[in-house]
């Protein structure tokens, strides 16, 4: 019983006047700290950089830095092969649309031509060979930009634009 008076006359002032003192605002929940990124394996980055060497590098430069002005076509509408590094778009793909391009080749939509923006490299390399070389990718990428592709590996699969064949 002295507690519920000593709680009722908290409420009033030494005028008899109630006051409402507002309650405390609640505080926000902090954000989730995002799940640790997969570790990459050293030696799958390794064979992947020297695979992409042998065979990437020539379109798309030796440090996967991209063709100079890729962002710009050529004469013939093609858009110039794009940098694998945090400065392209390859982080956007999930590792199966990755590896689809790299296996069936592409046709950029602005492609203007019957060539495929991309030759296939499905009889030139093993599924191996291409899980390797995307682990290079992910090597060469941010945290952010591997957070974010990380993201799209746990998305449903979607068709990918201009898949060779």
């Amino acid at each position: 019983m002295t507690v519920v008076a000593v709680v009722l006359l908290a409420g009033c002032a030494a005028d008899g006047a109630a006051r409402v003192t507002p309650s405390p605002r609640p505080s926000p929940t902090p954000l989730a700290a995002p799940p640790p990124l997969p570790t990459l394996d050293p030696g799958a980055v390794a064979r992947g950089r020297q695979v992409y060497g042998q065979t990437c590098a020539t379109c798309h430069g030796p440090n996967a830095e991209g063709a100079p002005n890729w962002l710009q076509p050529d004469a013939r509408g093609d858009l110039p092969p794009p940098p694998h590094d945090d400065s392209g778009h390859t982080w956007r793909h999930s590792d199966a649309q990755l590896a689809e391009i790299i296996h069936d080749g592409m046709r950029d939509p602005f492609n203007k031509t019957p060539e495929l923006t991309m030759p296939p490299f499905n009889d030139r390399l093993s599924d191996q060979d291409v899980a390797d070389v995307i682990a290079y990718f992910k090597s060469l990428w941010s945290d952010e930009h591997r957070r974010f592709q990380e993201e799209q590996n746990q998305r449903p699969p979607v068709e990918t634009p201009g898949r060779g064949r």
